[in-house]
């Protein structure tokens, strides 16, 4: 086994050398995967979109990881979608993959998706924090980490101090409160000003159209529809064809660069995305990430979060429930309202079912194992949470 490896690492060796010498990209060369099934436009478009991105780029190499196909591209075959994603996992947390893009992946709670479109009213790109899922059960709670999200990203792509703005939605101005704390305690936060003549750091739609500031903070189900907008205003909605995708998942102690599309997203769009996986990984995003989040915590954003939060539940009204063993948990549980998510989670934990929180294809999910599904359907209903066995996703 051990010889196997080492031929292994000698073969990538020389294969990066070739391409290095083939591209002229010494130690540049960045991996970017893309899975091929999910599509609502088919496989074919999946690979056109792929093939398009490593053709005007070749500092990287995009790896299809899907069904055989006649494609050029390096490819890692799987059977179903499933099995796509365990790949790509497994590729992404042993190197083999610097970046993947990919449709309908379950972040857990505290991981959200940072977005970039191109606004119409002056094609300036613009970062949206964020487009899917959850970054906390706290609605304002969840903005203020958007923003800190959107940051990380917008540093990645080389934007060394990005200007903010946040959306005009239920939450902003506690958001707003709570990022001038933040900058009072030493977190450097350049809140930007709306085009409109009264003007502010809270945004209205003109400064969306007009892509006002580099980051626009918002909720994440807001931001999932502003995506969709953006991307596909022009074709009627049912196919995607502006802009970079629903971007990567961000979250504290989150290590993996893995950037989400839709299932309606065309080629152009797919492209896009595994260009930004390249962009973000090549910024270093990881890195970046661990830094801004010592920089915010310094700077008390637990405290803030905390006193922001505190009186949604006192300490005596929630029970102390320890976590059964921890299990591999690949089945979803939809149609939990997200305030009763890990109510949910402690319901199960307390009948000797472990579970994890996390957002699945129609929203929040419960996650539990192939073998607790039933039963943890079950308790689950009783205690109010689902309705009935159809939930599952």
């Amino acid at each position: 086994m051990a010889e196997n490896n080492v031929k292994k690492m000698i073969g990538k060796v020389f294969n990066d050398i070739a391409d290095a010498i083939e591209t002229g990209q010494f130690g540049q060369r960045v991996r970017v995967g893309i899975t091929t099934l999910g599509s609502e436009h088919g496989v074919e478009n999946v690979i056109k979109g792929a093939e398009i991105a490593q053709e005007r780029d070749p500092s990287i190499e995009v790896v299809l990881i899907g069904p055989k196909s006649d494609s050029k591209l390096t490819q890692v075959v799987v059977e179903n979608e499933d099995e796509g994603y365990k790949k790509m996992e497994e590729m992404l947390d042993n190197g083999e993959l610097d970046a993947c893009v990919t449709m309908h992946y379950s972040f857990p709670i505290g991981v959200s998706t940072v977005g970039r479109v191109v606004t119409p009213g002056r094609g300036r790109e613009m970062i949206i924090a964020t487009t899917t899922g959850t970054s906390s059960p706290h609605r304002v709670e969840a903005m203020i980490k958007n923003g800190i999200y959107g940051i990380i990203t917008a540093k990645a792509l080389g934007i060394e101090n990005p200007t903010v703005g946040i959306l005009n939605v239920d939450g902003a101005r506690q958001v707003e409160r709570a990022y001038l704390e933040l900058i009072n305690r030493g977190y450097n936060i350049n809140l930007t000003e709306s085009i409109r003549a009264d003007g502010g750091s809270v945004m209205r739609g003109n400064d969306l159209l007009a892509g006002v500031p580099d980051v626009m903070v918002t909720d994440t189900l807001t931001g999932n529809i502003l995506m969709k907008v953006f991307s596909s205003y022009t074709t009627g909605g049912s196919y995607e064809s502006l802009g970079y995708g629903y971007g990567p998942g961000i979250g504290e102690g989150y290590d993996r660069v893995i950037l989400i599309i839709s299932r309606a997203s065309g080629a152009p769009v797919i492209a896009n995305a595994i260009s930004y996986g390249a962009s973000v990984a090549k910024g270093n995003i990881k890195e970046i990430a661990k830094e801004e989040f010592e920089k915010v915590n310094k700077a008390g954003l637990k405290e803030i979060l905390a006193e922001l939060t505190k009186t949604e539940k006192k300490a005596e009204d929630v029970e102390e429930v320890e976590a059964p063993p921890k299990e591999v948990v690949t089945e979803e549980i939809a149609g939990i309202d997200i305030m009763d998510l890990e109510d949910a989670v402690r319901v199960l934990w307390k009948e000797g079912i472990y579970a994890e929180s996390g957002m699945g294809c129609t929203g929040p999910v419960v996650l539990v194992s192939e073998n607790n599904l039933s039963k943890a359907m079950e308790i689950l209903a009783k205690a109010g949470y689902v309705a009935n066995p159809s939930n599952i996703c």
